[in-house]
């Protein structure tokens, strides 16, 4: 996956937004005012959606091909920028373009990646000099997943998903799969059956200790297709879901040995493979 391209000086950038995986997702309580406390482990792989910024003089935000049912006023790259205008009284404006593959509703950070990518491109394009720490925290306002593409690095994360701690995992291989339907997140952390109180792990335990994904019991009853993709991928590598669903991934030690799995796929389950990556490719960018 290549850094950011830049040409005539800042007007342009194609920049990468890459998937992440949850290696593992526990539930370990809920605060008073609804949100769920997590320990899971971030880690990023190179399958990733490409986002176009073109810079604009006259303040305006445009996003050129909108997803589907998806209106371009709530679309979190727009909001992120518009974001960054009210945080800072910037007066340049962006016309954005994604070119769209990681999947909606699948658990792999796409909208918050897109939308990290974001802040990261244009505090860059539109010269306006914030931190990364002020950048995760405009983030973690658009969402929980949005500062850990900010924070630039694998990590342990706490909290609702916001304390960071930059934690080093081997670089392996995945199959990653990714099951046709599209799991709302709300209704799954609304789930009577969810559990919330798995005991915290200490960081230093990973990956030692036994873990889990707590969401993944609810989405399956929910969605009996990914419970398929899991049992069919189980019989290679112990496979699991990310996030809150759709996706599921197994690791493998070598990119051949992860394609020759995809390849046996029955044609119903559509993934790809890609592979762990050390750091954000924009991480150059973050001070």
């Amino acid at each position: 996956m290549e850094i950011c391209a830049v040409t005539e000086m800042l007007t342009h950038l194609t920049c990468p937004a890459p998937a992440k995986l949850n290696l593992f997702l526990h539930v370990t309580g809920r605060r008073a005012d609804g949100y769920h406390l997590l320990q899971t482990v971030f880690r990023f792989i190179d399958f990733a959606d490409t986002l176009h910024f073109g810079l604009r003089t006259d303040a305006e935000i445009r996003h050129l091909n909108p997803l589907p049912g998806v209106p371009a006023d709530s679309d979190l790259t727009v909001r992120a920028a518009r974001l960054l205008q009210a945080e800072t009284g910037c007066s340049f404006g962006v016309d954005i373009r994604i070119d769209k593959h990681l999947p909606m509703g699948g658990g792999l950070g796409g909208g918050s990646s897109d939308a990290a990518t974001t802040l990261i491109a244009l505090n860059r394009m539109w010269q306006l000099g914030l931190s990364r720490e002020r950048l995760q925290q405009l983030g973690l306002s658009l969402g929980a997943d949005v500062p850990v593409f900010v924070f630039g690095r694998n990590a342990f994360a706490e909290g609702v998903g916001e304390a960071l701690t930059h934690v080093n995992v081997p670089s392996p291989w995945y199959v990653v799969l990714m099951p046709q339907v599209e799991v709302p997140t709300a209704k799954i952390f609304a789930a009577e059956a969810l559990t919330r109180n798995t005991l915290p792990i200490r960081m230093a335990a990973f990956p030692d200790v036994l873990t889990r994904n707590d969401l993944q019991p609810v989405v399956c009853e929910m969605f009996p297709q990914v419970q398929q993709s899991i049992n069919w991928l189980s019989q290679f590598a112990e496979a699991k879901m990310t996030g809150s669903g759709a996706c599921v991934f197994a690791e493998f030690d070598s990119q051949q040995s992860a394609q020759s799995v995809l390849e046996s796929a029955p044609a119903e389950f559509k993934g790809v493979v890609a592979r762990g990556l050390d750091q954000h490719p924009m991480l150059a960018w973050l001070s």
